[in-house]
């Protein structure tokens, strides 16, 4: 979502105020994706580590009934998301938000559409007892399926050490250090930041232009475009939508959901979303929280109406999709991993 602070504060972002005034676009005002997520003190990222957690993210037996996975929505084969406007859990059941893609998302303020996860390490374990997602009525059934799989030992020990605990905290330190190495920071917009001046077209650059000139960059700062770097936790939320009474908010249902109030139930929260990033977005349709815009120019133009009260011509649009596209970076190879076996004794 391309939100916008109706005060324009975007200097917290890390651009600088002369950007708006500057005839051409200069590199050295924007920020570039760093080349490694960053990780707590308490969950260093390590190859051992990665491996266990891409393995557990791959295995549906963390859900109840042993069919949905992390990977069944957040395909690491492609986007990171499942192009579902609402994904699809355990028996069939809709979710009622769209998926936001996993790459990337070691950059993210705070994690889910809502933010009521503050770390991956959070949020690795919301879906599994969520009961549309993976169903399983309570962490502990999950941890001991795992700890049924023999398989696993050796991996924890490896990452975690000799005869260490294979539990909640294990399991989902794992998970988000491998989805902290599902980053994207080559992309041709990255690479121009850094000094190549021939990696965005004529068009590109002016959309990135337009983007900034047009008020984007209020909520779309930071190497992420997702907002400002926040202290651990503190999510970067904004008001979506600022202009309610466009036909667009009825048009796509923006008002249904309530955003961070239905986690909080505070009125101030009404509509309060966690800033999504842009990087990536040519993978990632539908788009907005429901998934109910389909096409990136219409997401471009809804988000300039709702957020910005302003009606861009189509030459306009045209420039920012086009600078929207060279976001997107070539994904490091993913190889599937093979999981320990699931005894007999294990089956009903």
């Amino acid at each position: 979502m391309f939100e916008q602070r109706r005060s324009r504060s975007w200097l917290a972002g890390g651009l600088v105020a002369g950007l708006l005034l500057a005839p051409a676009v200069q590199a050295a005002d924007w920020q570039a994706l760093p080349k490694t997520a960053p990780a707590p003190a308490d969950n260093p990222t390590t190859p051992a580590k990665v491996e266990l957690g891409k393995m557990l993210y791959f295995d549906p037996r963390l859900s109840s009934t042993g069919t949905v996975s992390c990977f069944s929505c957040h395909n690491v084969m492609e986007g990171g998301d499942d192009h579902r406007s609402t994904s699809v859990g355990v028996h069939g059941q809709i979710g009622g938000r769209n998926a936001p893609t996993v790459w990337n998302a070691a950059f993210q303020s705070v994690q889910f559409w809502d933010g009521r996860a503050a770390s991956l390490e959070d949020q690795a374990k919301g879906p599994i007892v969520n009961p549309i997602e993976m169903g399983m009525p309570e962490l502990g059934l999950a941890v001991e399926r795992i700890q049924k799989l023999a398989g696993y030992r050796p991996y924890f020990d490896a990452a975690f050490g000799a005869k260490s605990a294979i539990d909640a905290d294990t399991i989902a330190k794992a998970i988000a250090a491998y989805e902290r190495t599902l980053i994207t920071p080559d992309s041709a917009y990255d690479r121009f930041v850094r000094g190549d001046k021939k990696a965005l077209t004529a068009q590109q650059q002016r959309g990135m232009q337009a983007f900034a000139d047009t008020g984007c960059v209020g909520c779309h700062s930071g190497a992420n475009f997702s907002g400002p770097s926040l202290p651990t936790g503190t999510g970067f939320f904004m008001k979506f939508p600022v202009f309610p009474d466009s036909p667009m908010v009825a048009q796509y249902r923006v008002l249904d959901d309530g955003g961070k109030a239905a986690v909080t139930g505070k009125t101030a929260d009404q509509n309060m979303w966690r800033v999504p990033t842009l990087r990536n977005l040519t993978y990632t349709a539908p788009y907005m929280h429901n998934g109910a815009v389909k096409s990136l120019p219409e997401a471009v133009r809804m988000m300039a109406v709702t957020q910005l009260s302003k009606q861009l011509p189509d030459t306009e649009v045209a420039d920012i999709v086009a600078f929207l596209e060279s976001l997107s970076g070539p994904f490091p190879e993913q190889t599937m991993p093979h999981l320990p076996p699931t005894p007999g004794d294990m089956l009903e």
